[in-house]
This record gives structure tokens, C-alpha cells and sequence, in this order.
């Protein structure tokens, strides 16, 4: 296709069809939609793989950019080609519905999250539509928090192999989230001081975490000194990548505990914490959650902890009686 816009642009390239009709057809309906972009002031047609790759481009930097990728080529089969006008809400509630029938509603709210964050980004920021779709997401049920009793953990901690035994151990004893334990090296540690520390760029909230060491989180990174010059974690003098593995759950089995993830492991440490009276604020700071509604969860852990608040109002209102009689 060869033509030359109102403007003055030269637009040459292929048709990408070896069928004459089909490229006249797309020479005319480029040649016609520049020609009202020119005259008419109209926006030029954006498609969703433009605005997807647009979005790929300036989210780089994010942590979930490789979650992004992954989710935008799951879409592609449904989207690739579509102009962003014609994705409304109904198109995309269709799509939404396919992956509840595969997922949960978590997983797919945050498919139809990224959706609507690029359809914002579409017309609120690059200006390619005049307003995005409303986009409704599914009610999510609010999950119980899962966590070990000492028993469970020790029966666990008895059936796993031994390095992985070392991990839990060490994230018992520090509520560090999987990726910050696999991924722990040792200039992050100073065993002498008894501390640790994350990386903003490691952390989920993008801070760093300060971490102190208890006598087990300790004992358990004396044990891997000289197994490995960089990493602290290893099998086999080869860093641990995946904890989620065979060895994982057959040792869930044999010691009895169903429907548990590495990462109720931090659910576990909060919760201990919280049975033994450790203030919410003071886990908060401890386990670097951004908001205080993360840690209200074990709020109900802690009823002896609010008994004695409860008190209070006792020694209040008894004075009073006192007094009147």
C-alpha cells in the first residue's frame, strides 16, 4: 500500500494478505480514517495490542511486570486485534466469566483489574478514548487465616528433608515471606549483630525490612555457613528456587495438615505472636505490612491481650457503685 495523508505523510507498507481485494480494502478504509483524522479531528482507531504494548512498555519497572506479561497473553486470544472502542463492559464481563469458570474470583479480579488499569491509562492519560469501561469485579470471600499449633509445626518440621526443614525453621522464626528466604544472601546478614534486612526492591511494599534474629533464626543461618559464597539457602550446593515441591507436600501428608501454603508459615509466626500477647503495632512494624488492616486478622487470636483493656471499665464502673452506696 502506497498513499499520501492530507497531511503530507507518506504511508507505504504491506498489506500483510497475498489477497488483492483484501488490501485494496485496507489501503481505502487507511486511506479514508487519515483523511477524517486530518479534516475531522478524529482520534486514529487504537487497538488493544497497541495500547497492551504500550502499557508493557511504561510499566517496566513494576514488580508484577511479568505477572502483566502473563496475563496479556492469556487475553490475546480473546482481544488481539479489537479496537479499544469496542471492548465494553459487556465484552470484558464475557472474558471475565471464562476465567472464573478456571480460577477463583481472586484470580479473576486481578485479570479484570489490569483490564481496567489499562483502559484508565487509554483514556485518561494517553487519550486514545474518551472514557474507559466500568468494569464490575467479583465478591471475594474473605479467607480464614490459616496457621500452624506448635505440635502441627513440629510433626511438620520431623517429616521434611533437611534443608527444607532449615527454611521453615527460619521463616518461623523471622514471618519473612517465601521469595525474601530463598532469596536471603548473606551480605543481607550480620549474624554477630543478630540481624538481617531486605532490600526495598526485594520487599512487597517496596521498603526495606529491618529483621531481627531470634536464637533459632540464627542457628538455623549458622548451620549454612560454607555451603554456598553467595546464597544462604541451598540443596546440593545449588541455591533453593522452589519450595513448593514434591518433598513439600508428601511431608503435609504424612504429618496430617490439609490445605496449607508455604506462606501460611507467616500467617503462623503472626499468629503465635499475637496468642503471646505481642501488640498488632509492634507485628505490624515487625512484619513490614504496609496497612494495619493486613494484621487485624489475628486480632481474635489475642482475647486474653484485650481482656485486660476490658478490665478497665470494670474498676470504672465499680467505683461508682462504691460511691453512690
Amino acid at each position: 500500500m502506497d498513499f499520501t495523508t492530507p497531511g503530507g505523510e507518506r504511508i507505504r507498507r504491506s498489506a500483510e494478505t497475498e489477497d488483492k481485494t483484501q488490501a485494496q480494502e485496507l489501503h481505502d478504509k487507511l486511506k479514508a480514517e487519515s483523511w477524517r483524522i486530518a479534516k475531522l479531528g478524529e482520534r486514529p482507531k487504537r487497538t488493544w495490542d497497541e495500547a497492551a504494548y504500550r502499557w508493557l512498555m511504561e510499566s517496566q519497572h513494576k514488580k508484577s511486570h511479568l505477572e502483566d506479561v502473563a496475563k496479556i497473553r492469556w487475553l490475546q486470544q480473546f482481544f488481539k486485534g479489537k479496537f479499544i472502542d469496542d471492548l465494553t463492559r459487556d465484552v470484558i464481563a464475557k472474558v471475565g466469566e471464562l476465567k472464573l469458570k478456571e480460577t477463583s474470583p481472586a484470580t479473576a479480579n486481578r485479570l479484570l483489574a489490569l483490564i481496567r488499569a489499562i483502559l484508565r491509562k487509554a483514556a485518561l492519560d494517553w487519550e486514545w478514548i474518551d472514557r474507559p469501561p466500568v468494569i464490575k469485579l467479583y465478591r471475594e470471600a474473605k479467607r480464614r487465616v490459616r496457621y500452624l499449633t506448635p505440635e502441627q509445626a513440629n510433626a511438620l518440621l520431623r517429616e521434611l528433608p533437611e534443608h527444607l526443614a532449615d527454611m521453615v525453621r527460619f521463616s518461623l522464626a523471622t514471618g519473612l515471606r517465601q521469595a525474601n528466604v530463598t532469596g536471603l544472601e548473606w551480605s543481607q546478614v550480620d549474624i554477630a549483630r543478630r540481624v538481617a534486612w531486605i532490600h526495598g526492591d526485594q520487599a512487597k511494599a517496596g521498603k526495606p525490612i529491618h529483621v531481627t534474629l531470634n536464637a533459632t533464626a540464627v542457628e538455623m543461618l549458622t548451620k549454612q555457613i560454607g555451603k554456598h559464597p553467595k546464597v544462604v539457602f541451598t540443596f546440593k550446593g545449588k541455591p533453593v528456587v522452589e519450595v513448593n515441591t514434591k518433598a513439600w507436600r508428601k511431608a503435609l501428608q504424612r504429618a496430617g495438615i490439609e490445605n496449607f501454603r508455604w506462606h501460611d508459615l507467616r500467617h503462623t509466626w503472626a499468629s503465635w505472636l499475637t496468642q503471646q500477647g505481642v501488640p498488632l503495632n509492634v507485628i505490624q512494624e515487625m512484619g513490614a505490612w504496609e496497612s494495619a488492616d493486613m494484621v487485624r486478622r489475628y486480632a481474635h487470636l489475642a482475647p486474653e491481650q484485650f481482656s485486660q483493656h476490658a478490665q478497665v471499665v470494670d474498676v470504672l464502673l465499680n467505683g461508682t457503685f462504691s460511691a453512690q452506696q
